[in-house]
C-alpha cells in the first residue's frame, strides 16, 4: 500500500480521476481551476468546491467573519480565474457539538457579506457533527458559451502577467483577500488571456500547473516579481498543528531552508494563498493590455516573464543571469 505522502496531491488526483466517469456535456473537468459544463445555447456553467478546516486554514482565534470570508472567497477566486459570474453556492458545515452559536453566526455573516458584494445567493447545504470546524463550499457560476479561461491555452511567446503583489499572506491577506472577479471577467470579455489560474498554492506551483496543462515552458524574470511589503514585516513563525505554520497551510521546504530563513523571493514564490490572478497574453497584445488595464483598474499588474517551448521547464533569471532554484509552492500530502 502506497502512502499519500509518497505520491503528492497531483499523483493522488491523477489516480483517482482515472476511476471517474465523464459525460459529453463536460467542456473542462479535473485538472482545471473549475469544471466547465454545457448549460444552454447562451451560457456554460462553472462548478467549483473548496474547503477550509480549523487548524489547517485558520486558527481557533481567527475572527469568525474572516473565516466565512475566506471559505467563500477561495471558491470565488477560482471562478474569477475562469472569467465567470458567480450565481449560487451551497455551504456544508461540520462542527463539534460544543461550538458556540454566536461564532457560527459571525462566520455566516462573513459569508453573507462577500456573497452580497458579488451578487451570489447561498441557497442551502448540510450540517453535520465532527471533531473540528470545517466549511465546505460548492459554487456555481456562468459565462458565455465557449469563453471560459482555462489553464491550457498558453502558447510560446505569450507574456506572463500577475496581479497585485505576492508573498507574506500569513500577515493577514489569506483571510482578507479580494477575489479578482471583475478583472477575470474583463480579461475574458476582451479576449485578452490565453491561460489563467488563481494563485492559491504559490507562484512556483501554480505557474507549473499552467505549463503542464498547456505543454509549454516559461522564462521568469525574478527581479520583476512584485513582492508584498508584508513579506518584510513577517516575524519568525511559531509552529503547531502538526508542523504547519500557525493557521497557514502553505509551508514547504522551498530552497531547502526553514520557513523563517527564506528570502523575500522565496516567500513570493512559495508562500501561497495570495489569491491573485496569473495569466498569459499574446506578445502582440501585451502593451495594449497594460494600457487598457490602467484605465480600467487600480489593481497592480506586472509582466514577469514569457512562455517558451520547453514543455514543463522554468528558467529563473535575475537581471539576465540564470538562477539555480528548486522552487516549489504548496502541495497537499507532501
Amino acid at each position: 500500500m502506497t502512502a499519500l505522502k509518497k505520491l503528492g496531491e497531483r499523483e493522488v488526483i491523477r489516480r483517482l480521476a482515472a476511476l471517474l466517469p465523464s459525460r459529453p456535456d463536460v467542456r473542462a473537468g479535473i485538472g482545471h481551476d473549475v469544471a466547465v459544463v454545457a448549460g444552454n445555447r447562451a451560457y456554460d456553467f462553472l462548478l467549483k468546491s473548496d474547503a477550509v478546516v480549523e487548524g489547517r486554514h485558520f486558527l481557533p482565534t481567527t475572527p469568525p467573519r474572516q473565516i466565512g470570508h475566506k471559505a467563500l472567497g477561495r471558491v470565488l477566486s477560482d471562478l474569477a480565474a475562469a472569467g465567470g459570474e458567480p450565481l449560487w453556492a451551497l455551504v456544508n458545515l461540520v462542527t463539534p457539538r460544543g461550538e458556540k452559536m454566536s461564532r457560527l453566526r459571525a462566520i455566516y455573516q462573513g459569508l453573507a457579506t462577500l456573497a452580497r458584494r458579488h451578487g451570489l445567493a447561498i441557497v442551502g447545504g448540510d450540517t453535520t457533527e465532527g471533531p473540528a470546524l470545517e466549511l465546505h463550499v460548492f459554487a456555481v457560476g456562468r459565462l458565455p458559451r465557449g469563453t471560459a479561461l482555462l489553464r491550457s491555452g498558453a502558447r510560446p511567446g505569450d507574456v506572463v502577467f500577475v496581479t497585485d503583489t505576492l508573498g507574506g499572506s500569513l500577515a493577514g491577506k489569506h483571510l482578507r483577500f479580494i477575489p479578482r472577479l471583475a478583472e477575470g471577467r474583463w480579461l475574458r470579455a476582451g479576449d485578452w488571456a490565453t491561460a489563467t489560474i488563481d494563485l492559491s498554492d504559490g507562484l512556483a506551483t501554480d505557474l507549473d500547473h499552467i505549463l503542464e496543462m498547456s505543454r509549454v515552458g516559461a522564462k521568469i524574470f525574478t527581479e520583476k516579481i512584485p513582492i508584498a511589503k508584508a513579506v518584510f514585516r513577517l516575524r519568525p513563525a511559531r509552529r503547531d498543528y502538526g508542523g504547519q505554520v500557525q493557521g497557514f497551510e502553505k509551508t514547504n521546504s522551498l530552497f531547502s531552508k526553514p520557513w523563517k530563513k527564506r528570502s523575500p523571493l522565496a516567500h513570493a514564490l512559495g508562500d501561497g494563498e495570495d489569491f491573485e490572478l496569473l495569466f498569459t497574453v499574446p506578445c502582440c497584445q501585451a502593451v495594449a493590455l497594460e494600457q487598457a488595464w490602467r484605465k480600467k483598474f487600480r489593481t497592480r499588474l506586472t509582466a514577469i516573464g514569457v512562455i517558451t517551448r520547453g514543455a514543463g521547464k522554468i528558467v529563473w533569471l535575475k537581471n539576465g543571469t540564470p538562477l539555480t532554484l528548486h522552487a516549489a509552492g504548496f502541495e497537499h500530502f507532501r
